[in-house]
Order: structure tokens, then C-alpha cells, then sequence
């Protein structure tokens, strides 16, 4: 594997990690919330939890982007 072809599947680690915290995040956090509430729905909840994987991505990639730049 090149040098190339690391950093791309470190990056997708670091997303992938991030998705997951993410999402468990959003099931935890949104969707109980909505489920107190009473209006929880399968879409609302899909939503939540989707949202919150999508920012977990995003931030565990820049987590990792910012790491990758202090070691260098």
C-alpha cells in the first residue's frame, strides 16, 4: 500500500469512528428526547441519528487532520 493510500484509509477510519460516536450520540441524546416528548417518529428518528453520524464524521475527520498537522 502507498504512503497515499494510508493517509486515505486513516482519514476513513477517523470518519468512520466519528460516524459511529455520532450516531450512537444522536440515538441517545435526539431521539429520547423525542421519545419524551411523545412525537418520536421512525423518519424523526432516523433523522436525528443520521444527523448526529454525519457530524461525528466530520468532526473525527478533523480531529484527525488536526492531529496529522501538529505531528508534522
Amino acid at each position: 500500500m502507498t504512503e497515499k493510500g494510508k493517509e486515505a484509509a486513516k482519514a476513513t477510519a477517523a470518519a468512520s469512528i466519528g460516524a459511529g460516536v455520532g450516531g450512537a450520540g444522536g440515538a441517545s441524546v435526539g431521539v429520547l428526547e423525542l421519545a419524551a416528548q411523545g412525537i418520536a417518529t421512525g423518519l424523526s428518528a432516523s433523522l436525528v441519528i443520521g444527523a448526529g453520524a454525519v457530524a461525528g464524521a466530520f468532526i473525527g475527520l478533523g480531529v484527525y487532520r488536526f492531529v496529522k498537522k501538529r505531528k508534522a
